[in-house]
């Protein structure tokens, strides 16, 4: 079972493990509704069912929100169908707040700033790209970052990474990952955009006439995690907030700078290693 953050008769709040989709999966391979269902069927006490839960009736699992398959990082579900329509509605309303960690290769130009693109969801391949504001078929995706810190990668010292903190003010697909590759900087691990590790090469390609990096290492994990979500509660109103400080794959080459972003405030609320 996923580890749980946090739960009452409303919400379920979890880390999600990179690997699994956070929605409904099409075949057998597992995903994190399933997961929480059959939690809520079979909580820890057997004898106890979970708050919120009838044993007769089947448990209620609201997705709310999105983390791409390989992102791990925190998210919230819906108990019931009247908790999945305010948080859906606070969602709109930009009152659900995301803050994610991510490792890229290379480093940004400016310290910190804010990426504003314009991107085109490509259907045919599930993928995304950074389009001009003109094509009819872009969304805007703003994002704003902080340079937390830069490193040599010790498996590779000709290569640099960065450590960024992310809040993502608009929630496009694929978005952090697209815009960092457009930028030239690539997550670390991904595959699909270029910002995967390689120690044998490295290659250039050309995207909207900028120069990214490209390396391809099919072995590494993409490092992007969610590691901060507050919202009101759909019940109370009441902010709640919940955070993780990642500690696998390249953001165990970050251990002391991850661990300072969380606020002792925000430790005392929810603070989860993984």
């Amino acid at each position: 079972m996923v580890p749980i953050l946090y739960e009452d008769k409303d919400i379920i709040v979890v880390h999600k493990p990179a690997g699994l989709e956070s929605q409904s999966s099409r075949g057998f391979a597992p995903d994190m509704v399933s997961e929480i269902s059959c939690y809520l069927h079979n909580p820890q006490d057997i004898h106890k069912p979970a708050a919120g839960i009838s044993r007769v009736q089947p448990p209620y699992v609201g997705v709310i929100h999105r983390l791409d398959k390989p992102v791990q990082g925190v998210m919230v579900y819906a108990k019931n169908q009247k908790s999945a329509a305010a948080l859906s509605a606070a969602l709109q309303a930009g009152k659900m707040e995301k803050s994610y960690l991510a490792v890229v290769c290379g480093k940004p130009v400016d310290k910190q700033g804010t990426y504003v693109d314009y991107l085109r969801h490509c259907k045919e391949n599930n993928t995304s790209k950074i389009v001009d504001k003109s094509d009819e078929n872009s969304k805007k995706a703003v994002l704003n970052y902080r340079v937390l810190e830069v490193i040599n990668n010790p498996k590779n010292q000709e290569q640099i990474l960065s450590l960024i903190d992310i809040e993502l003010l608009t929630g496009r697909h694929h978005q952090i990952r697209v815009q960092f590759a457009g930028h030239a900087t690539p997550l670390y691990g991904d595959e699909r955009y270029g910002g995967g590790l390689s120690t044998k090469s490295t290659t250039m390609t050309v995207d909207r006439g900028r120069k990214k990096s490209s390396f391809g290492d099919a072995h590494r994990p993409l490092a992007l995690c969610a590691r901060r979500l507050a919202f009101p509660h759909p019940s109370t109103g009441k902010i709640m907030e919940f955070s993780m400080v990642p500690s696998s794959g390249a953001f165990a080459w970050f251990p002391d700078r991850a661990r300072k972003l969380i606020s002792q405030s925000e430790c005392d609320k929810c603070h989860k290693e993984v």
